[in-house]
């Protein structure tokens, strides 16, 4: 774990490198002056504000929940719920009475420390001497991990809460901690036969997706780019060179880059654009396959610590599709509903061991070191594990299972979507009924279009039932659909499912 915060050193964030320095060496000693470690959320905006208490916390050996500081009130008393915290570093947000001081006692609980200022700076890429960003010399991290040690017990570490759920509206926090993030940068760096990993992070880094890309840059001595999405769709990230770098992206921000051609070719430069967070339809990887991107389409979630099969650029250029192979610190094995192993290409639940697993959803601990995500899938005869979707999204029609993600592509392959999602609604006749809600390309497109698109593409029974237009698909920033929100909108558009629009 984490040691101290000591030697300041030039370029770790470029023109902020020393107010990060100083603000996590602030922080860090105030935390030491508690008898207690103390819990914290750290809701911080600003990326200096946000690394700089995920630093001091991880350093004091305080148990730290990484929370979203656009989450709305009734989003925080989920939080609330769950955890009493003793500090809150983060925008002063309504709901909250706030206190700024910074005595040498440790003050009341709970504490909000708000941020010094109410707004972001803008962040064109934060740019170093040598060229962008290096690890800081003055933090001093074990690189050791004990993947075997019990995790039946409390962990000698603090816990590193990241938010998960969010599909789902119910907010949970994943527990992991330092060892079960470096075992995850660990297998990345043999995966990729790479001893150091440039990231360029447009990511939140409350989420998992983001913090990872910190803290592979940080555990490998690489470099460490962190842009606003906001600004890379603008095109405004044009004159950082890219190479050697990792890019993380999900498909719709991937499909809004494809739009712009002067981004194309800036985008074929990096070494890798890791895919994932949601899948991707076959037309966008066959599009970004056309302009010979490196894609590296990516499975793995908050509970494993980010991704943990991953599909190489070289594979996917040369045509093939899937999610990959495991990385080194992780086993994915097919089961039955049973539990029995499964042969090559049978469909079943996928089940996963690795060093990189969470220790539980807080506040419960995990009884055993095997997870089982909701999701199915299969290998393939080349080894490469396949996604079907949702065990609980598979909708059983009129006694046939569908898995939305089929149908989903199937109706983007027509080019008249700019977005869709496919779910199961109740239905007296089917038991439930393929639906579609979908973002038109433009106001021509009607649902008798699409169905008829769909003719010589899908079976008659994994065909929609019922269609719904939408400007917008309510998504999050990780590009997954809230499927609440989405089941909401349905009910206020049309009341009862036989009201909808049907085939």
């Amino acid at each position: 774990m984490a040691k101290s915060l000591i030697h300041h050193r030039e370029n770790w964030l470029g023109y902020s490198n020393r107010e990060l320095n100083d603000l996590a060496d602030q922080r860090y000693q105030a935390l030491k002056r508690y008898s207690t470690p103390p819990t914290i959320l750290l809701a911080e905006r600003n990326p200096i504000e946000f690394l700089a208490g995920f630093l001091a916390a991880c350093s004091a050996n305080c148990s730290i929940f990484l929370c979203n500081p656009d989450w709305v009130e009734a989003e925080w008393q989920q939080v609330f719920d769950l955890v009493e915290p003793d500090l809150i570093w983060g925008e002063s947000l309504p709901f909250f009475n706030v206190s700024s001081t910074h005595s040498d006692e440790p003050p009341p609980n709970p504490q909000v420390w708000g941020s010094r200022s109410s707004k972001s700076p803008k962040l064109g890429g934060f740019r170093g001497q040598d060229g962008l960003v290096t690890k800081p010399s003055n933090l001093r991290f074990s690189k050791d991990v004990h993947p075997t040690k019990s995790r039946f017990t409390l962990p000698d570490s603090p816990l590193i809460m990241i938010p998960t759920g969010g599909t789902s509206g119910k907010i949970r926090f994943a527990m992991h901690t330092w060892e079960t993030l470096t075992a995850s940068v660990q297998g990345f760096q043999q995966y990729f036969g790479v001893d150091r990993v440039h990231s360029f992070c447009v990511l939140p880094l409350y989420h998992v997706s983001g913090l990872m890309q910190f803290m592979r840059s940080f555990l490998s001595d690489g470099q460490l780019v962190i842009l606003p999405w906001k600004a890379l769709e603008a095109g405004e990230a044009q004159s950082i060179s890219p190479q050697n770098f990792f890019l993380s992206l999900v498909p719709t921000q991937l499909q809004k880059l494809l739009y712009q051609p002067q981004t194309i070719s800036w985008l074929s430069q990096f070494e890798t654009i890791l895919l994932g967070g949601a899948p991707a339809w076959s037309d966008l990887l066959d599009q970004a396959r056309s302009y010979h991107l490196p894609i590296a389409p990516t499975y793995g979630m908050t509970e494993t610590a980010s991704q943990i099969v991953t599909l190489k650029p070289e594979d996917f250029l040369k045509g093939k599709f899937g999610s990959g192979q495991a990385l080194p610190h992780t086993q994915i094995t097919i089961q039955s509903e049973t539990g029995e192993p499964l042969k090559m290409g049978e469909t079943g639940k996928i089940t996963i061991q690795t060093d990189s697993l969470m220790l539980g959803y807080y506040p419960n601990f995990l009884k055993q070191t095997v997870y089982q995500p909701d999701d199915l899938g299969f290998f393939d005869s080349q080894g490469c594990l396949q996604i079907v979707g949702r065990d609980s999204n598979k909708i059983i029609t009129g006694g046939e299972n569908v898995f939305p993600a089929e149908v989903e592509a199937a109706i983007i392959a027509t080019k008249l979507v700019k977005d869709v999602c496919v779910l199961g609604i109740s239905d007296r006749i089917w038991g439930q009924a393929i639906t579609a809600v979908y973002v038109p390309q433009n106001s021509d497109v009607s649902n008798q279009a699409l169905i008829t698109s769909l003719d010589e593409t899908l079976s008659k029974f994994k065909r929609p039932k019922y269609w719904i237009s939408l400007e917008k698909l309510p998504r999050n920033p990780q590009g997954k659909i809230n499927y609440l929100q989405l089941r909401q909108i349905i009910a206020a558009k049309t009341g009862t499912p036989t009201t909808l629009a049907k085939a």
